[in-house]
């Protein structure tokens, strides 16, 4: 295939696409312990550390990526984190990498309980840059545009994004190039190899992105 559309609803934010469901359906869910096992990503630098448990807010006006994959699998929480709630301690993410990105106005906030901490950048002409950018989130809104994607590949054979790959049998997707538009994604985990933002300006606020 050439060239893939998928839109994806933006508005309300929350609106888009649940991973959770999108992975459920797709068969890359695997109930107990073994099947955690499996789903645990080789070479993914968000696995490198135990996330927080809370979600945090990014939104950018335009994302632009050469070399893309998404699969999933289980985020960990250190042992008895205040944040695990009923989930044990695990999150089940999808995996979005880009080996190279740009985006435009980048937003991100989270909520630590009537306050924001807010940051934004690549908003006055320069766009935020990155290079080996993993996302670890269970939402994503926006409206996106795939080339030359292979939907359903293993996830050990993913080629996009060097020394980012998930396990044999897992669901998985790539493609050369993704564009989104209005993005917004609801987050556990972002790790780069490089990580540029222009103009940025990081504060305490009463509203989020």
């Amino acid at each position: 295939m050439s060239e893939q559309i998928a839109p994806i609803e933006p508005d309300p934010p929350r609106s888009g696409v649940r991973w959770r469901r999108f992975a459920a359906t797709l068969g890359t869910v695997v109930a107990g312990a073994a099947g955690m096992v499996v789903l645990t990503a080789q070479g993914v630098l968000g696995a490198q550390f135990a996330i927080s448990g809370m979600p945090f807010t990014v939104t950018a006006d335009k994302l632009t990526g050469t070399g893309f994959e998404q699969f999933a699998t289980i985020d960990q929480m250190i042992p008895d984190s205040p944040n695990q709630g009923d989930t044990g301690g695990q999150v089940l993410v999808m995996v979005s990498a880009i080996d190279k990105a740009e985006l435009t106005n980048l937003c991100q906030s989270i909520n630590l309980g009537g306050v924001y901490l807010k940051i934004t950048a690549g908003g006055a002409g320069t766009p935020v840059t990155a290079r080996t950018l993993v996302v670890d989130g269970d939402e994503v809104a926006g409206n996106a545009s795939f080339k030359n994607i292979n939907v359903g590949q293993d996830a050990s054979t993913l080629d996009q994004v060097p020394g980012v790959r998930g396990n044999p049998g897992v669901f998985a997707q790539q493609s050369d190039t993704v564009i989104i538009t209005n993005l917004r994604q609801n987050n556990y985990a972002t790790t780069a190899a490089v990580f540029n933002l222009p103009d940025l300006r990081m504060a305490f606020t009463s509203d989020g992105c």
